[in-house]
């Protein structure tokens, strides 16, 4: 399916790799220009030249640090300076620290404000004027603890809803100009996921790799953990015309694995 987004420009945060870079990946694919972001230089590098080979727009890349308020706004000016303006706005970040209520402290609680709320309260403050331009779209990554909260990741179940109330609230204040939707990734097969694992595998918790992605995954009812590619696909989707009536959704990504229906 051609989802039309050839020549649109995408600002996509944290994307050298993981969901980040799928989603990333995924509007190159169809034509869009594309800004990437991450902190490291030589990866954001790598990931502008994977890039650039995809499809047949054209790619830039913004370095900048999504919790420094001077810098956060950095990839919506690279990309209105690069290709006058912004369709896509694509807000995703790091994760925060796992652990229980009683280990985490003040600071870790502000970190994870800053890093997973802050930043995109900057970005799309950035971006609305350049959405509203010609109607755009907002998608904000958070995760499916937004919708069934796990014991072992208090601040990403506590703060990350904090998004989705946020895109839900945008979704009708920009409307009909901006479509906003958040998107709830479950277990996917990322660059972190896979370091996790192999260093379960190093303390001896999984016998091999292969055993480690199988017991993360048990809760999947489709056996398996997600490729950041189809998940790339679906924000693709979500953000183009095919997509048209869909704004104000929370959309989960994750083979089934929530139990929750709300």
């Amino acid at each position: 399916m051609d989802l039309d987004l050839d020549g649109d420009t995408a600002v996509v945060t944290a994307s050298t790799s993981g969901l980040g870079y799928g989603v990333a990946r995924a509007f190159a694919a169809e034509g869009a220009n594309v800004v990437i972001n991450g902190r490291d230089g030589t990866r954001l590098r790598e990931a502008r030249d994977d890039l650039e080979s995809v499809g047949s727009g054209a790619v830039a890349a913004a370095a900048a640090d999504l919790t420094d308020p001077d810098a956060v706004t950095d990839p919506v000016e690279a990309a209105v300076e690069r290709f006058g303006g912004v369709d896509h706005l694509v807000t995703n970040s790091g994760g925060v620290p796992s652990g229980s209520f009683a280990a985490l402290t003040d600071a870790e609680w502000q970190a994870a404000f800053d890093s997973l709320v802050m930043s995109v309260v900057r970005l799309v403050r950035a971006a609305i004027p350049h959405l509203e331009d010609g109607g755009g779209t907002i998608t904000t990554l958070a995760s499916r603890s937004v919708k069934e909260p796990h014991e072992s990741l208090v601040l990403s179940s506590a703060v990350r809803p904090c998004v989705a109330g946020l895109t839900k609230t945008l979704s009708r204040e920009l409307a009909p100009d901006v479509r906003a939707n958040v998107v709830l990734p479950g277990p996917h097969e990322t660059p972190g996921i896979r370091k996790h694992v192999e260093e379960g595998v190093e303390r001896g918790a999984y016998d091999s790799y292969d055993a480690g992605i199988e017991e993360l995954t048990a809760d999947v009812p489709l056996g398996r953990a997600g490729d950041p590619e189809e998940f790339g696909n679906v924000v693709a989707f979500l953000c183009s015309e095919r997509a048209g009536f869909v704004t104000g959704e929370a959309l989960l990504v994750e083979g089934g694995s929530c139990r929750s229906t709300l």
